[in-house]
Order: structure tokens, then sequence, then C-alpha cells
């Protein structure tokens, strides 16, 4: 690769970029210091997300109350008449269960056919998330931006409920309750869900239909966002992978489309007591504000008697029109085109000799060669970080606090690599340097047409390029200003693929590092004869090899944790009540002075026999170590019925808790066919017989409203079941039988798994 010393092209690559970020993402400073009365105020959603944010406020704790009494009374400050929904419901996949206290209100329409609903959930994750991001910050935009619209003497002409909803962090079970329990859910025609996966970076659109996404489309285009951040890649994907929110019900029980808006940035405050008001980033809130404002203005007056579609649109974020979109068909169309106009260009420079044939085949030499080795490198630089920090292991969703440093550091490292390799590309012309980067994409728009056709927009990169190419061939462009050129042409490929080569490593942790560097090399591919130019030393290869070295050593010197990045770790005490033995257990691969009050790096590993504390990575405990039994308090189960009618045994029974319970798990050790599964009232799938191998059975979280659990069921009269129940309470560190040492400053609870707590495990008889 040989440099073109036009540091003006270079420039025009920084500054779209930035722009491709900037774009999608309100900056605070930006925002108004002095506000109407009508206009929506930061400083009152940040105020409500301070106050919410208190505690943890998990399904069944006190603060959860609290807040749910905090909510009603903000509601009633604005004139409505909220109202709470008990429920107990039972969630099919996950077979979660608790009894909800949903908190609706509802403003009335002057002339209504479907109603708009503003939804968010007001559960934090268990036992120790502050929620801040997820979800205080729907909440606060929800209140806010009602307070605004009202304070404007708007009447909307559709009625607008709103819900807040309860226990969705343990199965989505309060969108669940409303949907099939509440009569008003048969008015929702729209639904606007606001929901955080992270505290920080541009909220993402995201639709629930069970159709097509034309007509959803087009209307949230008509609401006019001033930050649009989509594109049909991230549905597509988020369709094919097993992600749900709130809203998904609504989509699957209710057959009502809607949208989600989420950010998922600084993942590593996700579900911890990091997710605080203080690290809830003000631009990411602003955000959502902006969604909501321009959403609410538009459905709260739109059509939302049929939002279904026979046709989907491709989408994405597009320099100046801020979303371009075409219909699906064009997709083959496109790449018909494509395939042709490539065709014919090279036909034409081989006749023109502006293209060697011999030259064409060798530049897919070093194009392969950088793809082979930025992936490889990528991939299996990760895994040796992994093992060089081996406390990265302990951040169970795999997005470290210097991850972005990392990104940095992995996008300069594989743009030294390709200036490497191509450095090594001598007398060879940018047109046939390029046909290799062009086939690819084709080869690469093929497979997405076959596969995922969300991601169809991939072919406008190739059109680009094509121009690029046909340029090289037809037109005696200065030599000085060609890069400068190229550039401006490449100006809609960059601001489209920057920003998604940041996203799949903080969307899906930073294992997906070999994604960015695949997107990597498509981005610079397409834009080669920007940077190549034949016998001119490069200087640019020497520049990035020394950025990267500076971030990876930036992220080297952040690798540790500290009172603002705190270290996770686990402890439980597990209680075996038949047995007679106890068990201390951590799901740490790394030890720390927490983790080393009980064990060492001689204590026993793997726990993989210890069926307690159910968890979201599927993670089971690393270390365990024989203790002496603390004979805890188990709960009361009672027998209700269990009588065998036409060779059917029907069982129901209680149980009352001796202490505080926050959860009740429980197992099977073998499969097992039950029907009329019935907990405290809710029918499970309208009584169906199902078939549960081994596994859960179901995780039951203990509501403010409950004073026990009665559950009934009927098997076969020849089953013998086999079931483990865990008793499950979050007070390890206050109980009066323990003196564990509290964490350090440093450290925190580590989410997605059970922790802080006893577990009292034993078989249940019957």
């Amino acid at each position: 690769m040989k440099s073109s010393r036009n540091y003006l092209a270079v420039l025009i690559i920084i500054v779209t970029v930035y722009w491709s970020f900037n774009d999608i993402l309100p900056s605070v400073t930006s925002s108004k210091t002095e506000i109407k009365p009508s206009e929506f105020s930061i400083n009152n959603a940040l105020f409500h997300v301070k106050n919410i944010s208190q505690k943890p406020h998990y399904t069944g704790s006190s603060e959860h109350k609290k807040v749910q009494e905090y909510l009603v009374q903000e509601l009633k400050k604005l004139n409505l008449e909220p109202e709470i929904q008990y429920q107990t419901a039972i969630n099919k996949k996950w077979r979660a269960a608790t009894t909800v206290e949903n908190i609706i209100a509802r403003i009335k329409g002057t002339d209504s056919t479907k109603a708009l609903l503003l939804l968010t959930h007001y559960d934090s994750k268990g036992h120790s998330s502050l929620g801040a991001s997820d979800a205080a910050s729907g909440v606060a935009t929800i209140l806010e931006g009602v307070r605004a619209y009202l304070a404007a003497n708007k009447v909307p002409k559709n009625d607008v409920i709103i819900l807040f909803s309860d226990a969705e962090e343990l199965g989505l079970l309060g969108a669940q309750a409303f949907v099939e329990k509440h009569p008003w859910a048969k008015d929702v025609g729209l639904v606007l869900n606001f929901e955080a996966r992270g505290s920080g970076g541009s909220s993402y659109m995201l639709m629930e239909t069970n159709g097509k996404n034309k007509t959803l489309l087009t209307e949230f285009l008509k609401a006019n966002s001033n930050y649009p951040a989509a594109n049909s890649l991230m549905y597509g994907v988020y369709k094919k992978l097993p992600n749900d929110t709130d809203l998904t019900v609504f989509r699957e029980k209710g057959n009502i489309n809607g949208f989600n808006f989420a950010f998922i940035d600084d993942h590593f405050d996700y579900h911890t007591e990091q997710d605080s008001y203080e690290r809830l980033d003000r631009g990411t809130l602003l955000h959502q504000a902006d969604y909501f404002i321009s959403s609410l203005n538009y459905f709260a007056n739109a059509d939302l008697t049929n939002l279904d579609s026979a046709t989907d649109q491709i989408y994405v974020n597009f320099p100046l029109t801020k979303i371009l979109t075409y219909p699906f068909s064009w997709v083959l169309p496109m790449l018909i085109i494509a395939f042709l106009l490539f065709i014919a260009l090279i036909s034409v420079g081989l006749f023109k000799g502006k293209i060697s044939a011999i030259a064409m085949l060798k530049g897919f030499i070093p194009y392969s060669i950088s793809l082979l080795l930025c992936t490889g490198i990528s991939y299996g630089l990760w895994q040796l970080l992994l093992i060089i920090h081996p406390q990265y292991n302990d951040m169970l969703h795999g997005f470290t606090y210097n991850g972005h440093h990392y990104i940095i550091a992995f996008i300069f490292l594989n743009i030294w690599i390709i200036f490497k390799v191509y450095n090594k590309v001598k007398n060879v012309k940018a047109q046939d340097l390029l046909i290799a980067p062009i086939a690819v994409g084709l080869i690469v728009n093929l497979l997405i047409y076959k596969n995922l056709p969300g991601a169809g927009f991939f072919i406008v990169p190739v059109f680009a390029s094509l121009l690029i190419l046909a340029i090289l061939l037809f037109l005696n462009v200065n030599q000085k200003s060609k890069a400068t050129l190229f550039a401006i042409i490449s100006v809609p490929t960059i601001y489209m693929i920057a920003p998604m080569i940041q996203l799949f490593p903080i969307a899906l942790g930073l294992k997906t590092l070999f994604v960015s560097a695949i997107l990597l090399v498509l981005l610079f591919g397409y834009m080669l004869p920007v940077f190549y130019r034949e016998n001119t030393k490069n200087g640019w290869q020497t520049f990035t090899g020394f950025v990267s070295l500076v971030f990876f050593a930036l992220a080297t010197f952040n690798s540790g944790f500290s009172k603002e990045n705190k270290k996770p770790n686990s402890l439980v005490f597990i209680q075996n009540s038949d047995t007679n033995t106890s068990y201390w257990a951590s799901h740490n691969k790394t030890l720390d002075g927490y983790t080393k009050q009980y064990f060492n790096e001689n204590s026993l590993q793997g726990g993989t026999g210890l069926i307690a504390g159910k968890s979201k990575y599927n993670t089971s405990f690393n270390y365990y170590k024989k203790v002496e039994n603390k004979n805890i308090r188990i709960s009361n189960i009672s027998i209700n019925q269990d009588t065998v009618v036409n060779n059917k045994r029907n069982v129901s029974l209680t149980i009352t808790p001796t202490r505080t319970i926050n959860t009740y798990e429980f197992f099977t050790n073998t499969a097992i066919e039950l029907s009329n599964f019935i907990v405290n009232g809710a029918l499970y799938d309208n009584g169906n017989a199902f078939m549960t191998t081994k596994g859960t059975l179901l995780i039951y979280q203990m509501a403010n409203t409950d004073k026990n659990l009665t559950i009934s069921f009927t098997i076969d009269k020849n089953t013998k079941p086999d079931i483990i129940i865990n008793e499950i309470s979050n007070d390890l560190l206050s109980h009066p039988k323990f003196k564990v040492r509290p964490r350090s400053e440093i450290m925190m609870p580590m989410p997605f798994v059970v922790n802080d707590a006893i577990i009292c495990t034993r078989k249940l008889v019957l």
C-alpha cells in the first residue's frame, strides 16, 4: 500500500466517521438551558431517574413498593387516574412466574379507534442493580414526556395508555399479564417501548411485527425523529436471535405492532449496581426523549387501525437523508445490475488495456491475505488477552471496562495489517487491485440475499466502488485530486459501515471483534484507491501501528478494577436440607479478597452438581467448598390434594416460607409430562399437557402480595416425580448466622447469577 500524501482525503474520512456517530446521538451541550413548561426538561427526567434508582427495586422487594408508590403519585400529579393490575403470570418459554403489579393509566382521546401504548418496566434486575438506565430512564422519559405534552394543552385523537410493567426482568411477566388479562389490551394499536441494555450510546429503533415492515417504517419516518438510528440488518439479526423485550409479548400474544427504542453501549453497567443515576449518559437520555416527543406527537393522532404491510423495506442511516429506504424487492435487481456493471467494466478495461488479467488475479492475493489475517488475528488475539487477563472472564456479558480502547486498538491493528500486506504489492495499478474487493462484495451480497435480506443495503458500497473503478478506467483525473474525489465518493460507504464496526463487539461482546475485522476489510477494500499509489512510500502504516500500540497500552493500563469500574464477584451458601451438608460456592474464575475468605487456588472447581441458582448465561459454579451446616430454616410444605382419577394423579401443594424467601426454583431430574399446571391460581398454557425434560420446571419470584406459593398439576399415576426445590433468600450478608466480610470499594456483586444468597435445596417428596 502506498501513501497518496493526500491529507485532505484522510480528513474527509475522519470527518465522515465522526459525522456517522454524531448524527445519531444528540449532544447535551446543544440542549436548551431554559425551556418552556410545555417542553421536555432533561432535569425533570433526571430527577425521576434519581428518585427511582436510589436502591435495587426488583419485584418483591420493599424498595419496589416504594418506587411503585412514587410513580402512582407522579401520575396523579398529571391529573391521571393510575391503577394497579395484580395478576399472577407464567412465562411459557422460561417457566418463570410471579404475581405482577403493573401500573396503568389512560389519557382519553377525542376520536380514538385504537390506542397508543407507552411502555417501559419499573422493576430492576435482582438483587443489586440500581436500574437507572434499565429502565428508570424509560420511566422518566415517559413521565416527563407526558407532562410536557399535557402542559402544552394537547388533546390526542387516540387514547394514550401508559403502562409501567412489572417483572420484565423475570420474564416479561408484566407485559404478559396485561396482554392476556387486562381489558385495555384489546384497544392497543401500537406500542412504543423504551429499554436499555447499557448506560449510554445511541438508542436504536427496532420494530416488532408479525408481518412486513413497510407501513411501520413509513409511519416512523413521518414521525420525523431528529436522530433516527436504525437499519434493517439489526432488525433482521434481532428477529433471528432469541432476544425478547416486553414488546415481544405484544407481538406474539396480542398481534400488536410496536417500536423498541433501546440503547446498548457501556454494556459493563448492565444489570449491576453501577447502573446508577451518575453513570447514565445524558445524551442518551435526550435521544430517548427525542424519540418519545416525535413519536407521541405523531402517533397520538395517526391512524393506528392497520399498521400491517405486505412488503418489507431495506433501511439504513444515510448521510443528509437520515434514513435511506427502498423495497426488499429491489435487492435482487440491484445485485444483478451490479454484477453486470462489474463484468462490463472488466471487459472494457481488458479491451482498452487499462486492466491486466494477471494483475487483476494477483489482486486477490493481498485482499484474501488481509481478510484472513485480520479475522484470524482478531479472534486469536482476543483469546490470548483472556489468558493474559483472566479477570475478564468474570464479566459474563463479555464487554470489559476498557472495551472501547480495545475496539480502537483492534481497528488500527487491522488497518496496519492491511497496509503491511499491500506494501508488498509492487507495480500493480489501483484498478487491478480494486477488482478483488468488488468481487468479494458481490459474493457477500449474494449470501445476504439468500440468508439475511435485511442487510441488502450492503450493495450500496459496491455501487460506490464501481463508480470509482469506472473513473479509474475512463477519466484522466488529476493525480493529486484522485484521492480526494474517491474519498468523497466513499462518504456513504463510510457513513453506513463505520458505526457497525463498533456496534458488534458492544452488542455481542468483544469475542466478536473478528466480525468488526471483516467489516473493516470490506470497508477498506471498497475505498482502496483512496490510499493506493504506485511506487510511493507509505507513512500511514507507521501511524496506524503507533495508534494501535497506544490504545493497547491504554487498555492494559486500565485492565484492572477501581471504584468507578468495579470487579464483579459472587458468593452463595448452599444447604442441602436432606443430607445436612452445606457448601460455599462462587461463579468466579479468578479469586479476590472477597472470595478468598472461603476459597483458594486449591479449592474444588467445577460445581456442576450443585443445581442451584439459575444463571442467564448458563454458567455453573466454578469454586465450591464443603463447610459446617448452619441449619437454616426451610419452608413448610403441605399437601392439599393427592388423588388418582382415571389413571391420572392430581397433586396440589402449598409452600409457606418460615423466613423471607425471594425465589423458589423447581428442577426436575427426569423428563416428566404435566397438565393442568396451576401456579397461585394462574393456569399454564390453558392447562395443556406439556413434556419437560431434565432442567427447569418453574422459577417463582415471591411478590409483595404473596404469603405463600400454591402449585397444582396432573401427572400419570405411574410417574415418580424427581423434583428438586431451591429456596433462595438474598440475605447472606445480613443473616445473623454468617459473618461475611463485606466487599471492598472496588468490588460489586456479579450480575446475571444468584448472588449474596442463602440457598436451601431438597427433594420435593410426593
